[in-house]
């Protein structure tokens, strides 16, 4: 025990000092104590740190992580103990690992494997903090929760915590290539080295999963949903099969994007069909293929008859002939298949808005009970601002997961400061009034309202190469803001977004209180310079970078901007209504009726719903060609007042993190003037109307915005 309790204190006293560049995420562990006096004894140190004497992988990452947490913290490194009780102790474990915490008969019932106590005890007369599970994942996480109370200043000396996830799985989906290419990814290459594995292991990978399972995340896709079958050859899995033996400490899962059509691609066969009993055997040897080499792998993410992707409407079958093919093979494993709703047809025969509920819908009950069907937060595609999706609430008999995107494909990339905690909130405490008012999203993802047996929540992650690990340092919040709210739903974002705040830059006040501020209005100020008052796929074409109103043409309709904004002279928006597309009879009967009325309709999904002239009296009394002018200029002006307020951070932020957030809000402040600028001139030539005055017209002409070309934007497909 000594031998080994030596060993870690030097590989800890060995970590080399990292500079202030981004890289060390939330996870900064620095001195807390002398920066709060008044709280010593709340933040004394604990001399001794009691964990189970087994040492499993998890209990040694539980360890590692507090050893190097206290040590950064509070200034020393804890001693270790198996049973020897010393006043201050932190008592880690489980009822079954440790005879402390057995002899305390806490409360554990209820937890599940990944739920928590903390709890200030008393243990033969001395005190002591306890964070107790029911297995080692569970002590991990509130090992990590009881750091976060250190690193944020709260108060530590009468602790009384409960915590178990609302969700079951909590998962980052990397849209990575083998080639390292990221698909929508603004941080530089994939962190997964294809090339090196399985000899050599970046530390970096142990770095991910800690971050990870510090706000909760248990899974991980490591391929892109537009997915290359070769994903699936024996060399491949070998790789994936390294990756996961440094996740599984830390309660990490993989999961693999399957290409439907990988039975004919690398599997010989002629065919793909679901019904097919060759397939059928095909996909059941290369599941057990894959769990020999991977025993605990989570499962498959599809994206099938999508963008051109193969699938088994191909073969005249349905999702639930795929998804059910898949199911079947992994369900002896225990594995999961999860099923993406974002479809839409080739030929466009409909709103696009409408065809995922249309095809999916007449489905439910249909599906394997270890399938789940991934829908997107909106019927479009991730844009700035989307009314949540028709389908939750619409599928009682089969679970739905929420697909967020973390990665900022349509809010700016990297260079804009857009925290999506807000966007996130906002969908999960949408109310579907499926049942009766207040059955938000939330109590659909959660299973609470339709009693799932599987839940969860996919974020599209936003991780790359770069040192900082999301291409800009406020976009880790982002990430940070996912798994919190996948863990639990109904979380505040403000309250993330504080807490984000505190472990990233300062406890400081003068520091939280502005940058806080900031994030809370980012993601609306995006919304307003980009796509106000419910315009939506505004974007240039394939990059989706800049504006790009004017776009049309091409292989589809429904991938320009024209389709969806649909300006004339007489008017703008998408008629949604009962006399247009009538998507909005896809919602419960109180929001269709809602939404079909311009009058009812949240002014933000205004014309996502209607379509309405020009001179249209909105909620300030302005027209709607003055009011989207308005919108568009205090987009550009919350920007600016941004830039004001980071500048007057500098010498209570870190020199280096301060120039690169400073020179990024510069280009979202230029950026957010040539999306203002740009969609006035474009919509100004069917308004024909003047802007409102005091309002600046744009610097220059249609004609120059419509010329700019940027054929090497990053992260395109």
């Amino acid at each position: 025990m000594l031998v080994a309790a030596g060993w870690l204190l030097m590989l800890l006293c060995a970590l080399p000092a990292r500079a202030e560049d981004g890289y060390e995420l939330w996870l900064r562990y620095q001195p807390v104590a002398a920066a709060k006096p008044e709280r010593a004894k709340d933040y004394r140190v604990h001399a001794t740190v009691l964990i189970a004497s087994d040492r499993t992988p998890t209990q040694v990452a539980t360890l590692t992580e507090l050893q190097r947490g206290l040590e950064g913290l509070l200034g020393s490194a804890p001693a270790l103990a198996d049973a020897a009780t010393v006043d201050g102790a932190l008592i880690v474990g489980t009822p079954s690992s440790s005879p402390l915490i057995e002899r305390l008969r806490l409360k554990t019932a209820g937890l599940g494997r990944e739920g928590y106590l903390i709890r200030s005890v008393v243990v033969d007369g001395h005190a002591a903090t306890v964070i107790a599970a029911n297995e080692d994942i569970g002590a991990l996480y509130g090992a990590f929760h009881y750091l976060r109370l250190l690193q944020t200043q709260q108060p530590v000396g009468a602790l009384d915590i409960r915590e178990a996830p609302r969700t079951q799985l909590r998962m980052l989906d990397h849209w990575d290539n083998l080639d390292r290419h990221v698909e929508r990814g603004y941080a530089g290459q994939s962190i997964w080295d294809w090339h090196k594995l399985p000899d050599y292991i970046d530390p970096r990978y142990t770095d991910y999963a800690r971050a990870n399972a510090s706000i909760g995340i248990n899974a991980t896709v490591l391929n892109n949903v537009n997915a290359s079958a070769q994903q699936l050859t024996p060399m491949v899995i070998a790789k994936a099969a390294a990756l996961a033996g440094v996740f599984r400490p830390y309660g990490i899962r993989v999961f693999l994007s399957a290409r439907f059509s990988a039975p004919v691609e690398i599997g010989g066969l002629k065919t793909a069909d679901p019904l097919d009993p060759q397939v059928r055997q095909w996909w059941k040897a290369k599941v057990d293929e894959i769990y020999a080499a991977i025993p605990d792998f989570g499962g498959f993410l599809v994206k099938a008859n999508s963008e051109g992707q193969p699938g088994p409407q191909d073969y005249g079958r349905t999702h639930a002939d795929g998804a059910n093919l898949l199911a079947d093979a992994v369900k002896p494993h225990g594995g999961t298949v999860i099923w993406r709703a974002f479809v839409y047809s080739h030929e466009t025969p409909d709103d696009r808005a409408k065809q995922a509920y249309s095809e999916f819908v007449p489905l439910d009950g249909k599906f394997r009970d270890n399938v789940m069907v991934q829908v997107k937060n909106g019927a479009i595609d991730f844009q700035p601002r989307e009314p949540f999706h028709p389908l939750f609430g619409a599928m009682p008999k089969t679970p739905l997961m929420m697909e967020f995107q973390i990665t900022k494909e349509y809010l700016g990339f990297a260079t804009h400061l857009a925290y999506l905690g807000p966007l996130f909130e906002e969908t999960l405490r949408a109310d579907t009034k499926v049942q009766a008012d207040g059955t938000t999203v939330a109590e659909v993802v959660d299973g609470s309202l339709h009693g799932y047996k599987l839940t969860g929540m996919a974020g599209v992650a936003n991780i790359g190469s770069d040192r900082n690990w999301s291409g800009s340092h406020f976009d880790q919040a982002n990430w940070y803001a996912f798994g919190r709210l996948a863990w639990n739903p109904e979380s505040s974002s403000r309250d993330i977004a504080e807490e984000w705040a505190r472990m990233t830059f300062s406890n400081d006040a003068g520091v939280v209180q502005p940058v806080v501020s900031m994030m809370m209005g980012s993601r609306e100020a995006v919304v307003d310079y980009m796509t106000p008052l419910g315009l939506h796929h505004l974007m240039g074409r394939g990059h989706h970078y800049g504006p790009g109103p004017w776009v049309e043409g091409g292989p589809r309709a429904d991938w320009t901007a024209v389709y969806y904004h649909r300006a004339t002279q007489d008017g703008i928006g998408f008629d949604r209504t009962t006399r247009g597309s009538d998507a909005v009879s896809q919602y419960a009967k109180p929001v269709a009726a809602q939404f079909n009325d311009p009058q009812r309709t949240p002014e933000e999904f205004l014309l996502w719903f209607h379509h309405l002239p020009w001179d249209y009296t909105t909620t300030s009394g302005r027209p709607l060609w003055d009011e989207l002018v308005v919108h568009y200029t205090q987009g550009v002006d919350y920007v600016r007042g941004m830039r004001t307020t980071w500048a007057g951070l500098a010498g209570r932020i870190d020199p280096e993190r301060h120039a690169q957030v400073a020179a990024f809000l510069a280009i979202q402040e230029k950026e957010a003037q040539w999306w203002r600028d740009a969609s006035i001139a474009y919509f100004q030539t069917f308004s024909q109307r003047p802007l409102p005055a005091g309002y600046a017209p744009p610097a220059h002409t249609l004609d120059y915005y419509e010329s700019l070309e940027f054929p090497f934007a990053p992260g395109n497909g």
